[in-house]
């Protein structure tokens, strides 16, 4: 078989907790993002448009939610016979550690390590589902091979504010790296890892073997890997050659919805250089829908509306997704309104995250102003999947209204 070809395996299994209501129904990969896209289309347009074309999905809770969404991989041209889209479901067997739901994605590693060894790249692109970013992965495996690497691990630099919640980096003159710090309290860089990995596959697994041998495992009978900022990546940087390449450009983790609003709001603001690069378009499936109505009276200021859906109220500074209702004299500011949510004539809605197929009743208050220029996790409101707030009911700041519930 030919040697000089790479694997992709996107890691989009996990539970999104962090993203409260907004998950409990559905994998953060397929969270909305921008109002038309999804976010597990980011790094399968990537891969499309880097010309990778063998992928693996590992998937795990509410599997059902991203399969709805990557189509066989048709919109990434990955319904194919030979390579295209593999998905990986959760294995149960008779009670190997193998079996069952993965504990962190370096314990999805392990898991998958004999099909990796089975399939026999020349390299392995781990990458994770809930970030925005463009970019050509064929830079960070040309570093890859150029170092000799046994794990390249691509960056990007962030505040130390918004460092505590990533894996820090530390390397030398010559990239190579030195140090990993998993979620320091007190950052003292602000390089951290994307979560877009390239591994030498024998050094991937021989690292996970090592490893399950010498750590207790968990109290689920699991590997005991955890994620991989735990014991992977700090083992490999001492027992061999890992090395930083630098990502150019935007790049986000939107696991948390404090994150996800800020994205939302320096897409609005303009020169990310996500979405609108003719030459690198995000692909993704999405429903045929009529262009949006946008009536006499209404008023729209920076923001982004999807199709199908029709404005007569106020909408400032918000991103409306796919038939999206917002009826005469209700206004919407400052927020993100997922598909098919109605807002009701004299409704006000303010820093606030809506599902889908939410219905916010006449003259009803949702959400706050934030203390500071963005909202913290704690200053947003969420509102879960088909809830339903009811005529003239006010929910203040921070409010959290479950998927199907009534306030």
């Amino acid at each position: 078989m030919a040697r000089d070809r790479v694997l992709a395996l996107i890691l989009a299994g996990g539970q999104g907790s962090r993203m409260d209501v907004l998950t409990r129904e559905r994998a953060k990969p397929a969270m909305p993002f921008a109002g038309s896209y999804r976010l597990i289309d980011f790094p399968l347009s990537n891969l499309h448009h880097s010309g990778i074309d063998d992928v693996w999905l590992s998937v795990q809770y509410q599997s059902h939610s991203i399969a709805d969404e990557i189509a066989s991989g048709r919109p990434w041209d990955l319904d194919r016979t030979y390579g295209g889209l593999r998905v990986l479901p959760p294995q149960e067997g008779l009670g190997a550690v193998e079996d069952g739901l993965a504990s962190g994605n370096a314990d999805v590693l392990f898991r998958q390590r004999d099909l990796i060894r089975a399939d026999d790249p020349s390299a392995l692109l781990v990458l994770s589902a809930d970030h925005v970013y463009r970019f050509d992965y064929a830079e960070a495996l040309e570093t890859h091979r150029a170092k000799d690497a046994d794990c390249t691990i691509v960056t990007s630099v962030v505040t130390r504010e918004l460092a505590v919640n990533h894996a820090t980096i530390t390397a030398n003159k010559s990239g190579r790296v030195t140090k990993l710090d998993y979620k320091p309290k007190r950052p003292i860089t602000g390089v951290v890892a994307t979560e877009v990995f390239v591994y030498r596959p024998s050094a991937l697994i021989a690292a996970l073997e090592h490893l399950h041998r010498a750590l207790p495992g968990d109290e689920d009978g699991g590997s005991g890997l955890g994620d991989f900022g735990e014991h992977l990546v700090p083992f490999m940087i001492e027992a061999g050659a890992v090395y930083e390449h630098r990502m150019p450009g935007y790049w986000k983790d939107v696991g948390r919805p404090e994150a996800y609003f800020a994205a939302h709001r320096d897409l609005l603001e303009g020169g990310v250089g996500l979405l609108d690069q003719p030459d690198w378009p995000i692909l993704t499936r999405s429903a045929q829908r009529a262009p949006v109505r946008v009536v006499k009276g209404s008023r729209v200021e920076d923001s982004l509306i999807s199709p199908g859906g029709s404005v007569a109220g106020t909408v400032r500074r918000s991103v409306l997704g796919p038939g999206v209702v917002v009826e005469a004299g209700a206004v919407v500011s400052d927020s993100i309104v997922l598909a098919d949510t109605t807002i009701a004539a004299g409704a006000k809605v303010s820093w606030s995250i809506l599902d889908s197929g939410v219905h916010v009743g006449e003259r009803a208050r949702l959400g706050g102003r934030p203390a500071g220029d963005l909202p913290t996790d704690d200053e947003l409101s969420l509102v879960g999947k088909d809830a339903r707030i009811g005529k003239d009911v006010v929910l203040r700041k921070g409010a959290r209204l479950e998927p199907g519930t009534t306030a």
